[in-house]
């Protein structure tokens, strides 16, 4: 998994920073999601290496501008693009569906692919064979949901060597082993492939909370996930601002990965105020998160970062 962040600043652009957007990729996989399409985030993808021909899902954690408001712009240039024909599901919370509609109605906007709007509720979003994607609402001023990103869990390694030493030949009866069957062999021999894998492996797990102040939701949500997002738009000496906006400050988000014990907290969506020329006060949220939180770090707009936990539980960090 490969996490781009395109925009972690809140509220409104900034000279250092563009509103919320995050994009995933896969290895092996061509594609790529969106979590939340804050305004100009397709020229933020312009300045990163993705392409908008890429992007197949959206999820939309709430219904706010900052969250939204890159929507219809993306969407008309993903058209425009030559080959993008593939279509795109978008997945979010009620008013999604009419915002598109009626934005694409009064700007007589046509695409060039098919596209799909799903309501989203508590529970699971999307799944296929390989991940499954759930949501959970949060605590913010409107409809707000976190979403998980789950991968299934790996089949244990097949020891090749072994099977090597036990004469069964190379080929698709290696697959069937490796999947755990049972195989006769051409002597007679039958080989229960379990004898011949590993314990399975964990699946990893990514977290992305939008917009939300401190909630229960969001630890169970985020219970043991490789890597958690979650929004830090103030310090905790300016809690009564948060409360009021139903925000997060970088101590809370703290409070949230260290309940759910999660490996690894990346916080995003700063408010303006902690910005500026030279000196600035984001060393603060990191240092207040650090307190309770170690293993966190501060996003920045196209900071990437994999996630790639193995058999020991290591997450791989920042890649560029």
């Amino acid at each position: 998994m490969i996490l781009t962040f395109l925009g972690t600043g809140s509220g409104a652009p900034s000279r250092y920073r563009n509103v919320s957007a995050l994009a995933l990729q896969f290895a092996q996989h061509p594609g790529a999601w969106l979590f939340d399409c804050g305004e100009g985030t397709q020229h933020q993808i312009m300045r990163s290496s993705l392409r908008l021909s890429q992007i197949e899902r959206i999820f939309i954690s709430h219904m706010h501008g900052d969250h939204v408001f890159g929507l219809p712009g993306l969407l008309a240039s993903r058209s425009l693009q030559a080959g993008s024909t593939a279509p795109i599901t978008l997945y979010g919370p009620p008013g999604l569906n009419e915002y598109l509609r009626r934005t694409m109605e009064i700007t007589h906007m046509r695409l060039g692919y098919p596209y799909d709007v799903v309501p989203i509720a508590p529970g699971i979003v999307w799944e296929d064979d390989r991940l499954q994607v759930i949501c959970e609402l949060v605590a913010h001023r409107v409809p707000a949901f976190a979403y998980a990103v789950v991968e299934r869990d790996h089949a244990g390694r097949f020891d090749a060597e072994r099977a090597q030493a036990l004469g069964i030949p190379a080929g698709p009866i290696y697959g069937k082993l490796k999947s755990g069957e049972s195989v006769t062999l051409e002597d007679g021999r039958i080989i229960d492939g379990s004898t011949l894998t590993g314990p399975s492996r964990r699946g990893r797990k990514l977290v992305y909370s939008g917009d939300t102040g401190y909630t229960r939701n969001t630890v169970e949500i985020a219970r043991d996930a490789d890597v958690l997002v979650h929004e830090a738009t103030y310090l905790q000496a300016d809690i009564a601002l948060a409360e009021r906006a139903a925000h997060s400050t970088a101590a809370m988000a703290a409070l949230v990965a260290r309940q759910a014990g999660v490996r690894s907290l990346i916080l995003t969506h700063f408010s303006t105020r902690y910005e500026g020329e030279g000196g600035t006060r984001l060393t603060e949220l990191l240092g207040e998160a650090q307190a309770l939180f170690p293993n966190t770090l501060l996003a920045h707009d196209q900071l990437r970062y994999e996630v790639v936990a193995d058999e020991h539980g290591d997450v791989r960090g920042p890649i560029g």
